[in-house]
C-alpha cells in the first residue's frame, strides 16, 4: 500500500469515529417528572425574588429614572429611548407580580392593580417613543397613581410621588 492509501484510510476511519453535528439536550427532568414521548416540554412559571426585591429593585428605580428624565423635555433621542425601556421595564414588572399574589382572598385585586400597572405602563411607553413630553409628564403622573391605588389597596406605607424629591424607599 502506498503512503497516501494509508493516510486516506486513517482519516476515513477518524471520520467516522467522529461524533456527528450537536443537537440541543433536553434535559432529564428524572423519572416522576419525564414528560410524555413526544410531548412538549412547558416551563412552569415559578417566582423567585420576593415582591418587595421587585419593589426595590426594579419597580422603584425604574419609576425615579423617568422621573429624572422627565423632570425636563429630553433633547437627546437616546433620552427618550431610555426613558421608554424604563416604562416598558415597569410593565414587565406588572408580569412578574402577577406571578406572586396573596395566598388569601385578596387575589383578584392584585391582579386587577397589577394589570393596571402594566397596561399604565405599556401606553407610557407608547408615548415615550412618540416623544410627547405632556403626556409623557401625565403618563408618568397616572402611573404613580397606580402604583399607590395598589399600596393602599394592600396597606402598603409608600407613597409614589412624581416629580418631587423622594427619600429611598
Amino acid at each position: 500500500m502506498s503512503g497516501k492509501l494509508v493516510y486516506l484510510m486513517i482519516a476515513a476511519a477518524l471520520l467516522t469515529a467522529l461524533p456527528g453535528p450537536a443537537r440541543p439536550q433536553v434535559p432529564k427532568l428524572g423519572p416522576a417528572k419525564q414528560p410524555p414521548a413526544g410531548s412538549k416540554i412547558v416551563p412552569k412559571l415559578e417566582p423567585i425574588a420576593d415582591t418587595k426585591l421587585l419593589m426595590e429593585g426594579l419597580a422603584h428605580p425604574n419609576f425615579r429614572g423617568l422621573d429624572r428624565i422627565l423632570a425636563k423635555k429630553p433633547t437627546e433621542e437616546q433620552a427618550w429611548t431610555f426613558a421608554r425601556g424604563q416604562a416598558l421595564l415597569l410593565a414587565e414588572t406588572a408580569n412578574l407580580l402577577m406571578l406572586r399574589p396573596p395566598r388569601n382572598q385578596g387575589q383578584p385585586a392584585w391582579f386587577e392593580r397589577a394589570m393596571e400597572l402594566r397596561t399604565v405602563s405599556s401606553q407610557l411607553g407608547q408615548t415615550l417613543s412618540k416623544h410627547d413630553y405632556d403626556a409623557a409628564r401625565s403618563g408618568l403622573v397616572s402611573l404613580a397613581n397606580a402604583c399607590n391605588r395598589c399600596h393602599q389597596t394592600f396597606r402598603i406605607n409608600v407613597e409614589i410621588a412624581p416629580f418631587k424629591e423622594a427619600a429611598e424607599p
